[in-house]
């Protein structure tokens, strides 16, 4: 039990991290595409804030204070007492709340058609401009070398 309970953990994660990393325009796209959105209360209007961005050197280092990011949070709940929480880069509410509702809806009966038509393209869509920075960053690559001078 505690094993699916971990890979919901990490399904959740991922989804919510893509939903976090997702450019504002691609979601609402996909959002707007989608069937008629579910009724829901407010538990916590969006809101915007800051938090602390902390980093590693070399991922193994000691933390460091990188520097402040704006986010927007908020939570909702949907009629059949689901709950879904939006966190996301910048200042729109409205795609918090978009979030929100998918992952609210992600763990519902919903899940398979939300996946199929807003987590899969969004997932492909990052996967792809990520590669392509990826080519990009390679084509600029400079290789070193050292001669070895000889030492009489």
């Amino acid at each position: 039990m505690a094993d699916q309970q971990n890979i919901a953990q990490a399904a959740r994660r991922e989804w919510m991290g893509l939903l976090a990393r997702t450019p504002e325009e691609a979601l609402m796209t996909l959002w707007g595409e989608f069937e008629t959105p579910p009724s829901f209360v407010w538990l916590r209007n969006p809101e915007v804030g800051g938090v602390m961005v902390r980093g590693q050197t070399g991922g193994t280092g000691a933390p460091f204070n990188l520097g402040e990011m704006t986010v927007t949070r908020c939570s909702l709940v949907l009629q059949d007492g689901t709950v879904g929480h939006g966190y996301v880069q910048g200042r729109s509410k409205g795609k918090a709340e978009v979030a929100a509702l998918i992952d609210a809806l992600m763990q519902t009966e919903a899940a398979t058609e939300v996946r199929a038509q807003i987590i899969a393209p969004l997932s492909q869509k990052m996967q792809v401009s990520k590669t392509a920075r990826a080519a990009k960053a390679a084509a600029t690559k400079v290789e070193f070398f050292t001669m070895v001078r000889g030492e009489d």
